[in-house]
């Protein structure tokens, strides 16, 4: 029997791993229907998107928590541990029951892989089998609703095996081209194959083609489209300790000053989008949302690795950012939420993002540039980043093998002057491994 999720997770790792994902769905399919189809014992929110899906997914589980119903919440990659992928009910999955859930599908999933390895096809990849995971463990939980987030594109994606009965788009661009394609329409256009026939699609603020994509897609599905800006809007969002106010006009209200304890306008349009997503759930779009549980959800909603505090005096924050339209949104809340003169970023980068554009985003706000390597065979080598930094201009760049070497440094150099600000940025692997160290260091009090 497996004891723990370290056992699981060292498991998953021997199989293919997420940035080589197969466009199929017949795979995960069978795993699940050898099941039972445990995917189809409970309501699913999908979300799909470039940015902002996990802070979506997460504000969206909060809300239906704080109305009373259990949830499921499954998310990648993770911050820092494994079991943060699959939550149940707010809080990271139990070691038991990951385990017991583990030693349930293992022998489906290795009938599958023989079947695969008969036909001359790869076995289930590690995506494939945290899915299958995932859905197993909400339906043993057993959860009243699951929100489930979309690893990469939309169409093939190994979680597309389920029906949601709400789709959501979080905004579109460039990413993963080598996978979805080389324009914005192309990578829209697999994404909103989550659109199943007759469901609701609510969509953030999207570009022209890929609004024109998502609606082709709802049209061909016969699906309900919300969009933001014509069914629902962020009507206003202000600076607040700790986060902002946001007023948010949905489907069925307007609800004023939300407290929402994250940074960045973006967080404000990711809450608004949650919000119809919960309103098209709950009520279809037609009943208004109850002001406790609004306020409670939207409250107490948490994104680790957006935009997170992991040291003070100096200041030290982590964000996610990990392609140039995410540290578009990271500059911006920089700029409004932080008083800060100078800035160092510690960036590291994985091999399949546009690292250029990122530290070019990046570059008109920098005062130095600390380049080093998440810990994943799939990372840009320092000195290959320290390289496209230099090559970008305008900005002093340091190379760094080691992640903590550039941290202290950045630190001893943001402690030296005034008003000095160090933000960990590029991958949300090396913020996890930033913000466990930091946490070690005993840097937040």
């Amino acid at each position: 029997m497996t004891e723990d999720a370290e056992t699981v997770y060292q498991a998953l790792l021997g199989r293919i791993g997420e940035g080589a994902p197969r466009r199929r769905l017949a795979p995960t399919r069978r795993v699940l229907e050898l099941l039972g189809d445990p995917q189809s014992a409970f309501p699913i929110i999908q979300i799909a998107g470039t940015n902002g899906k996990t802070s979506t997914s997460r504000i969206t589980e909060s809300i239906l928590r704080a109305y009373g119903l259990r949830t499921g919440l499954f998310t990648s990659p993770h911050f820092v541990s494994f079991t943060e992928r699959i939550s149940i009910d707010g809080e990271p999955i139990s070691d038991e029951a990951i385990a017991a859930n583990w030693d349930d599908i293992l022998p489906y999933v290795e009938m599958v892989d023989a079947e695969l390895e008969a036909a001359d096809e790869k076995r289930l990849t590690f995506f494939e089998v945290l899915t299958v995971l995932a859905f197993a463990s909400f339906a043993d939980a057993p959860v009243d609703v699951a929100v489930i987030e979309v690893g990469m594109g939309g169409e093939w994606d190994s979680t597309n095996a389920a029906d949601a009965a709400i789709a959501v788009f979080t905004p579109i661009g460039m990413d993963h081209a080598a996978q979805l394609g080389n324009t914005v329409a192309e990578i829209a256009r697999t994404k909103a194959g989550i659109i199943k026939p007759g469901i609701t699609a609510v969509t953030a603020p999207q570009s022209a083609e890929a609004l024109a994509e998502i609606e082709r897609a709802a049209e061909l599905s016969e699906a309900t489209l919300v969009r933001a800006g014509t069914e629902f809007d962020l009507l206003d969002d202000r600076v607040a300790v700790g986060g902002q106010l946001i007023t948010v006009r949905g489907r069925a209200a307007t609800y004023d000053e939300l407290y929402l304890p994250l940074y960045g306008d973006h967080q404000g349009v990711n809450a608004a989008v949650a919000i119809a997503a919960v309103e098209s759930f709950l009520g279809g779009g037609a009943i208004p949302l109850s002001a406790e549980p609004l306020g409670d959800g939207v409250g107490t909603a948490t994104s680790p690795g957006r935009l997170q505090l992991v040291g003070t005096d100096p200041t030290i924050l982590v964000d996610a950012a990990h392609n140039p339209h995410g540290a578009e949104a990271l500059v911006d809340a920089l700029g409004r939420y932080f008083d800060a003169d100078e800035i160092a970023f510690v960036v590291g980068v994985l091999a399949d993002k546009d690292a250029a554009g990122i530290l070019a985003t990046l570059s008109p706000i920098a005062t130095r540039f600390h380049l080093t390597q998440p810990q994943s065979d799939r990372s840009i080598p320092f000195e290959d980043l320290t390289s496209i930094a230099l090559a970008v201009g305008g900005v002093e760049a340091d190379g760094y093998e080691r992640l903590e070497d550039a941290l202290e440094d950045a630190r001893t150099w943001a402690a030296a002057g005034d008003k000095r600000l160090v933000v960990v940025t590029g991958s949300i692997v090396l913020g996890g491994e930033a913000a466990a160290f930091a946490d070690d260091q005993g840097w937040k009090p």
